[in-house]
């Protein structure tokens, strides 16, 4: 039987990979690398670089594929990013049939942790659902760019007896009437922190956590508000790509 290892590979510094990471690494042949067609794409090199550091043998086989593009679905976004999603299982079934051979072991380099705010461990959800193809996956955990944004800013998650809310940009923007105790935000294209000006919040913020692009900035949200906007769009023009996370938090 086949074997996919989905492996996280943290936010950004390689030295966030875990011993069950490299491991995992030294156990696979075939790694897929996915470009997703930046010019300059450090997401894709850290990738190789990985395996150039932490694989002790030389034969295995690094096999770059280009991501399928999502597009935007005007009347619904769900349909859009299953529309995505059934893209990439097609080029995955496709790449597991035809590169990897039976009882070889192959791997998806997860940027960040497969199980948060990753498509990855869905689309192999589709590709068993739809397929006859057997194969067998693990998931190999890895540092998310939530524990990297608190570990750089020395802070805690949450505060004593206060829950932690996870969210993304999109769903922020629904949330104007929502206490803002311990909220981490993610995917945030558009800014959405600057909804909630003169709310009295705090603001954590990080971009390429872990990279030696990283920025943070932290501060109440009434004063830095400008300033990440700003740090956000001259980073995001020089590089072509950001990612990006913040926690807000009311001050007390």
């Amino acid at each position: 039987m086949k074997t996919i290892l989905l492996i996280g590979i943290g936010s950004g510094n390689p030295e966030q990979i875990t011993i069950q990471a490299i491991n995992a690494l030294n156990r696979a042949k075939v790694f897929f690398v996915l470009d997703k067609g930046y010019a300059n794409d450090d997401l894709l090199r850290l990738r190789k670089d990985i395996c150039e550091r932490y694989i002790t043998g030389d034969d295995y086989r690094l096999l770059q594929v280009s991501d399928p593009s999502r597009e935007d679905d005007p009347h619904s976004y769900q349909q859009g990013v299953a529309r995505w999603h059934e893209q990439r299982a097609a080029l995955f079934q496709r790449l597991i049939i035809d590169e990897v051979e039976a009882g070889q072991t192959a791997a998806f380099l997860v940027w960040g942790e497969p199980t948060l705010y990753d498509s990855t461990l869905r689309v192999f959800e589709l590709i068993l659902d739809k397929s006859s193809q057997i194969f067998d996956y693990q998931v190999i955990p890895g540092i998310s760019s939530v524990q990297a944004l608190a570990a750089q800013h020395r802070i805690p998650l949450n505060r004593i007896g206060e829950p932690i809310h996870i969210t993304t940009g999109r769903r922020l923007a629904l949330e104007h009437n929502a206490a803002l105790e311990n909220t981490i935000v993610m995917l945030d294209a558009h800014c959405t922190f600057e909804r909630f000006l003169n709310q009295g919040l705090h603001i954590y913020w990080g971009a390429y956590l872990g990279t030696p692009d990283e920025i943070l900035i932290a501060g109440p949200l009434d004063e830095v508000c400008e300033q990440i906007k700003n740090a956000r769009a001259k980073a995001r023009q020089e590089k072509g790509w950001i990612m990006d996370t913040y926690l807000l938090r009311n001050d007390m």
